[in-house]
């Protein structure tokens, strides 16, 4: 994903949303305990996207972090886990 610095948000959901949404149905049924740990993952693999697409948070990863989660709060149904309530940053 952190590859794909010529994509927008949007694209990065349509592509990765199906993926995400296969992983919370497998893993909330056989290991709920890991599905968290994946989807926060995919957090940082977001964050990595925006320190390498936007180069003022090149090395500012806990304000690439701050602003992805700003939209992860704004824009909810964006990604599936976003949906869930697991946001950049939050722990």
């Amino acid at each position: 994903m952190h590859l794909k610095p010529d994509k927008t948000l949007e694209d990065l959901s349509r592509m990765f949303n199906p993926v995400i949404r296969g992983w919370i149905n497998y893993y909330g049924h056989f290991y709920k305990s890991e599905l968290y740990s994946v989807l926060k993952h995919m957090n940082r693999a977001l964050v990595r996207w925006v320190q390498r697409k936007y180069k003022k948070y090149e090395i500012h990863k806990r304000r690439a972090t701050d602003w992805l989660g700003k939209i992860a709060r704004r824009e909810q149904k964006l990604f599936v886990h976003w949906q869930m309530g697991i946001y950049p940053g939050a722990g």
